[in-house]
């Protein structure tokens, strides 16, 4: 049995207003020719299929085009789950008619969840388990279950009705969106929730021959080798330039272990960041890989430049970002710099002004409130539409 595990298209993205639904075109179609010619038994989508989730028109376009060459005209099995930035009920609405055709969709948290079942040229048969991502909060309603306060919690009370029905000489692969503790994270992702608060163990998914997670943007394990991210279709932000995108090969035997390949798809265009003085940087040889490339110019002098993206868009045709590397200023706490404040979290910084300005720490109350406060601004940004 051969699969390719994928995540976080975010079909409808916007980079710094540019529209990529061309680069991820390009790039799915490349997907497509890869399972065509390696034969793959089915295609895993780890969630985030779309970027928000009212997504545009072309967007919903675009999965139409990839998943149905994928399911109609290749007979690939498409699995597919939603993630935090989808919309479950518009990413679930076509799921029975789509079932026939050989992709299943799931978008809601489900008490039983339902395996889809694959059966490879060799005799291997794989259940394949899809968990849409679901907050507590939604999963405490849809469950009926008052235990439920975590994102532990709510993979828990699913997993717990799927253990049993593990082995018996089928193959197991959990499908998943989550953030595993540990894990490394990427400026591109927006998080599940504010102060750690969702994030799971590696350990909560042991008993799966291989777990197939999206959500995290760079391609890691999580834990064990068989849980692992798949990382994102694409660079969304300058600050994965040194990432290496690409999707996951995945081997499953009758009982061997699983084996993983990193397969890189073509790709439009590069994401690079340029750094040095204006001066240098004008002055240097570029080749195609930046020409090409969507850009992001750093510039280190002390003085200003004036209107310099004339002459670096002569070099770079793609620039979509310019700024200045400003010196660090120092003020009170170890991690007040500039680069260390852009690491730190919202609740962080907000809860060290309030002790410096009231003298006390939040208390258990504030804290509470200010959380949700966070999160509810963090909500109401994936459904704005960028203009």
């Amino acid at each position: 049995m051969r699969f390719v595990h994928t995540a976080d298209w975010h079909l409808g993205r916007l980079f710094h207003n540019i529209h990529l639904t061309d680069d991820q075109r390009f790039t799915l179609r490349g997907l497509v020719t890869m399972a065509d010619e390696r034969n793959v038994d089915a295609v895993v989508v780890a969630g985030d299929v779309f970027d928000r989730a009212i997504p545009p028109t072309d967007a919903v376009d675009l999965l139409d085009e990839i998943v149905g060459v994928l399911a109609l005209d290749l007979k690939i099995p498409v699995v597919m789950v939603a993630g935090n930035h989808d919309s479950p009920a518009r990413l679930e609405f076509f799921s029975g008619l789509a079932r026939r055709a050989g992709v299943h969709v799931v978008g809601r948290v489900g008490a039983r969840p339902q395996p889809v079942e694959v059966a490879a040229a060799d005799g291997t048969c794989v259940r394949f388990w899809p968990l849409a991502y679901t907050d507590p909060e939604t999963a405490r309603f849809e469950l009926g279950r008052d235990d439920i306060h975590s994102f532990e919690d709510v993979f828990r009370a699913q997993l717990d009705s799927i253990r049993p029905a593990l082995g018996g000489g089928a193959r197991d692969v959990l499908v998943a969106h989550a953030f595993v503790s540990g894990c490394r994270e990427s400026d591109s992702e927006r998080p599940l929730t504010v102060g750690g608060a969702g994030a799971v163990a590696a350990s909560l998914f042991e008993g799966f021959d291989y777990v197939a997670l999206g959500h995290l943007h760079e391609r890691q394990a999580a834990g064990a080798g068989s849980v692992r991210y798949a990382g994102s279709l694409l660079k969304y932000s300058f600050d994965e330039e040194a990432h290496h995108k690409s999707v996951s090969m995945v081997e499953l035997g009758p009982t061997s272990p699983a084996k993983v390949e990193e397969v890189r798809l073509p790709i439009r265009r590069d994401v690079r960041r340029v750094r040095g003085s204006f001066a240098d940087i004008v002055s240097g040889r570029w080749g195609r890989e930046f020409v090409d490339a969507y850009i992001e110019v750093v510039l280190t002098d002390s003085e200003p430049v004036l209107s310099p993206l004339d002459r670096l868009r002569s070099l770079f045709p793609y620039i979509l970002s310019i700024r200045r590397e400003t010196a660090e200023v120092s003020v009170s706490g170890p991690e007040a710099t500039s680069a260390g404040l852009k690491t730190r979290s919202v609740m962080d910084l907000f809860s060290e002004f309030f002790q410096d300005v009231k003298g006390v720490p939040l208390s258990e109350t504030q804290t509470a409130e200010l959380v949700a406060v966070i999160d509810q601004t963090e909500r109401a940004g994936r459904e704005a539409v960028s203009t």
